[in-house]
C-alpha cells in the first residue's frame, strides 16, 4: 500500500507540476491574445488530445463514446452542459484575473494567481454545507489560516495594492469550488475521461461564442500565432496530459495523498514564475504563500485521518 501511495505520489506531483507551469504559459499568452480566445483553442486542444488517449485505451473494447439508452444520453449530455458551463465560468475568470494582474504591473503573478485559485481545496467543503453535509472544525481552522494568507498575499502592502485581478482569481476559485461539485455529481456515471471531453468542448464552444462577440474586432491573428507555443501547452500538456496522470495517480493513491499532492500545483506555479519569469516575492508574499499552502494542507487532514481509521 505504501509503495503504490508513493508511486500515485509522484505520478500527481507530475501533474501538479504541468498545472503549476500553467500559470505562466497564461501569464506569457495573456498580453498577446484575449481571455476567450485562449480558453477557446485551449479547451478544444486538450478535448481533442485527450479523445485520443480515449481512443487509444479502448482499441479492444470498442466501447460506443454515449450509451444507447436516450435516458443516459440525456444524462451525458446534462453532465457535459453544467460541468462544461461551470469550467468555461472558471477558466475565463482565471484568465481575466491573470490579464488583469499583468495589465496592473502586479508583483509575482504566478503565485498570486496558484495560490488564490487554490482555495478551492478549502471552498469545496465550506460550499458543501449548502448540500447539508458536516464541515470538519478543523476546516474552519483552515479557512482562518488562509484569510490570514490571503491577506499577507494581497494586502500587505496596503488595501491600495488589492487588484481587480486578485478578486477574479478569488471568483475564479469559487467557481473551480462549483465545478468540483458538479463533477463529483456526474463522474461516476459517465466516467472521468469521457466527462472531461465533453466539458472541454462546451466549455471551447462557449468561449469561441464569446471570442467572436468580443474580441474578433481587436484580435491581431499574428500576435496569437507568437504564443500558440503556450496554448499548445496548456491544451496538450495541462488539459490532455496532466488530466490523465491525475486519472492514473489516483488508481494508486489514497484520496487524502491524492489532494496533497495534486495541492503543490501552486507551490509550482510560484516556483515556476521565479525561474523562468523571474517574478520575486517580498517576505510578507512569501509568508503569505506558505500559510496559504498550510491551510490546504490543514484541510485535507480530517480526510487523511478519517481514511487511516477505516483501515486500522
Amino acid at each position: 500500500m505504501k509503495y503504490k501511495n508513493l508511486k500515485g505520489s509522484l505520478i500527481l506531483l507530475t501533474a501538479a507540476l504541468i498545472w503549476g507551469l500553467a500559470f505562466v504559459a497564461q501569464s506569457s499568452a495573456a498580453d498577446k491574445a484575449p481571455s476567450f480566445t485562449i480558453n477557446a483553442l485551449r479547451s478544444f486542444i486538450g478535448a481533442f488530445a485527450l479523445y485520443i488517449f480515449y481512443l487509444i485505451t479502448n482499441i479492444k473494447q470498442k466501447k460506443a463514446f454515449f450509451p444507447k439508452e436516450k435516458k443516459d444520453k440525456k444524462t451525458y449530455l446534462l453532465a457535459a452542459l453544467i460541468c462544461g458551463s461551470c469550467l468555461a465560468v472558471s477558466a475565463n475568470l482565471q484568465q481575466f484575473g491573470i490579464t488583469a494582474l499583468k495589465s496592473a504591473n502586479a508583483e509575482a503573478i504566478d503565485a498570486r494567481s496558484g495560490f488564490l485559485t487554490a482555495l478551492y481545496v478549502i471552498l469545496v467543503p465550506i460550499l458543501s454545507v449548502f448540500a447539508r453535509k458536516k464541515v470538519h472544525l478543523v476546516i474552519w481552522g483552515s479557512v482562518l489560516v488562509a484569510i490570514i494568507g490571503v491577506y499577507l498575499l494581497c494586502f500587505s502592502e496596503g488595501v491600495e495594492k488589492l487588484y481587480l485581478g486578485d478578486a477574479l482569481l478569488f471568483l475564479c476559485a469559487i467557481s473551480f469550488s462549483v465545478h468540483i461539485m458538479a463533477v463529483d455529481k456526474y463522474v461516476e456515471f459517465t466516467g472521468g475521461i469521457k466527462l472531461s471531453i465533453m466539458q472541454f468542448i462546451v466549455c471551447g464552444i462557449l468561449s469561441l461564442i464569446l471570442a467572436l462577440i468580443f474580441d474578433l474586432k481587436t484580435i491581431d491573428f499574428k500576435a496569437v500565432l507568437s504564443v500558440m507555443p503556450q496554448i499548445l501547452y496548456l491544451g496538450i500538456m495541462s488539459s490532455g496530459i496532466a488530466y490523465t496522470l491525475q486519472v492514473i495517480g489516483q488508481k494508486f493513491a489514497e484520496p487524502a495523498v491524492a489532494s496533497i499532492s495534486m495541492s503543490f500545483e501552486s507551490v509550482f506555479a510560484a516556483l515556476g514564475g521565479w525561474v523562468i519569469l523571474g517574478d520575486g516575492l517580498s517576505t510578507p508574499k512569501l509568508f503569505g504563500c506558505a500559510l496559504v499552502f498550510i491551510a490546504i494542507i490543514i484541510a485535507q487532514l480530517p480526510q487523511f485521518f478519517a481514511k487511516n481509521k477505516i483501515q486500522s
